[in-house]
């Protein structure tokens, strides 16, 4: 791995921690401070499907996350893969969605970086046999 790739993959790492606190405790501010003012997102499924611009709408994207899941959503990774601009994590989850019924699922979130920060990232999402039938909690 270059010096690049390593710096590359320090700065997303340190994001994606962040991002596990985030979606464990509702508290997004640190986690949206590695962000650049123009950051993009896109997400597979629901009412942010597609592509997104700007902090303030990952801002609002992450409290509607936090609402679905009031205690918590917890990531387990499971390999890390990068190069010189992006990393891919790959992870399965678990909460329980809306205080209600327990959520799993299998995720690959890749986070592109720009010098410290992350510019944008992308979900994908698999099934763990319960994220299809609870879909609906979702939208």
């Amino acid at each position: 791995m270059n010096q690049n790739q390593e710096q590359t993959r320090k700065v997303a790492q340190n994001a994606f921690s962040l991002f596990q606190q985030g979606l464990a405790t509702g508290k997004w501010t640190p986690f949206l401070d590695c962000l650049t003012d123009d950051f993009v997102f896109w997400f597979p499924v629901g009412k942010y499907r597609g592509r997104n611009e700007g902090k303030e709408k990952a801002a609002e994207f992450f409290q509607y996350v936090s609402r679905l899941y009031p205690f918590g959503l917890t990531l387990y990774l499971e390999r890390i893969t990068s190069n010189e601009n992006t990393v891919v994590f790959e992870l399965h989850d678990e909460g329980l969605i809306r205080g209600e019924v327990l959520y799993r699922n299998r995720a690959a979130i890749s986070f592109d970086v720009r010098g410290n920060q992350i510019c944008a990232t992308r979900e994908y999402l698999g099934s763990d046999g319960k994220f299809s039938q609870d879909y609906n909690l979702m939208v």
